[in-house]
């Protein structure tokens, strides 16, 4: 059976983590208020304008999804973790950085707000 909605993800994760999707999922929703929360290859996705950012549960780490662009503006904060083109890890042993997420989110908001004017 898949997963059909963000609160069945976050049922399948270990008690602890589904604390941390918990949380995350709120700092997302405070700022994007307006984003509809859909399943998108198979991960937690928020759209906005289109998509607007994927999370995702691992063993080590949480996955933080915010496009390139997401990534490429907080460069500099984002350089202690480990990256791909479009996405960040957050260790699962460290504190979540929400200020940070809460920051990139705004920032992904304001981008896919001005795309939906052109």
């Amino acid at each position: 059976m898949g997963i059909e909605t963000i609160d069945d993800y976050i049922q399948q994760a270990p008690a602890d983590v589904q604390e941390i999707l918990q949380k995350l999922r709120r700092v997302i929703q405070e700022e994007a208020p307006e984003a509809k929360e859909t399943i998108s290859y198979q991960l937690p996705t928020f759209m906005l304008n289109g998509n607007l950012v994927h999370f995702a549960a691992f063993k080590n780490h949480i996955g933080f999804y915010p496009v390139p662009s997401g990534i490429t503006a907080f460069q500099q904060e984002l350089a202690p973790y480990k990256q791909g083109k479009g996405s960040v890890q957050f260790p699962l042993d460290q504190p979540m950085p929400y200020d940070l997420i809460r920051r990139i989110v705004r920032f992904r908001v304001a981008e896919n707000l001005e795309k939906g004017k052109k």
